[in-house]
């Protein structure tokens, strides 16, 4: 069940990637986190974050704005790469970015960033105890970080009665 300081309502939790983007989604009582998507991110389409919202989405974008318009999502979860020291990785910008856009597309809905460390290595771990082939793994696996992302944030909603996270700047 949510706390009382949590609004009720279906949340996203995204691995965004150089190349594909993994979404998990859970129940609107937020305590069950499950696979929803593997999108291909369209590099073809750039985009400035914090200046004019491009004219055409990239396809994963839009793909995600379907996603949560058909499900009523109150908030967006993406995971913030960082190393194990705590610093910020390659890939924070990218996310970060990708998240500000979220964020500037649906104004409506919190949009946070949530630490990720390790969530890659508990996702391929958790595929090969479900028998899944190394192989197959890579079909999945960014789903199965998003699982990973989503159940923390919904684990830290439960015991600080808050959105987990920091604000994305819009």
């Amino acid at each position: 069940m949510d706390s009382p300081g949590v609004p009720r309502g279906v949340r996203i939790g995204l691995d965004v990637g150089t190349v594909r983007v993994g979404v998990a989604m859970s129940d609107p009582d937020g305590i069950m986190a499950t696979p929803v998507a593997t999108l291909r991110r369209d590099r073809s389409i750039t985009y400035v974050v914090g200046g004019r919202l491009p004219t055409q989405l990239p396809d994963d974008v839009a793909e995600l704005l379907d996603i949560m318009d058909e499900r009523d999502v109150v908030a967006v979860y993406v995971g913030q790469p960082r190393h194990l020291s705590g610093k910020d990785g390659a890939s924070v910008s990218m996310a970060v970015n990708y998240a500000a856009l979220i964020s500037q597309l649906r104004p409506e809905i919190t949009v946070r960033l949530v630490d990720e460390r390790l969530t890659s290595v508990t996702a391929h771990s958790m595929l090969t105890q479900a028998g899944r082939s190394t192989r197959h793994q890579r079909q999945v696996v960014d789903q199965a970080a998003a699982v990973v992302i989503l159940d923390s944030a919904l684990d830290a909603e439960k015991h600080s009665g808050v959105r987990a996270g920091i604000s994305v700047p819009q």
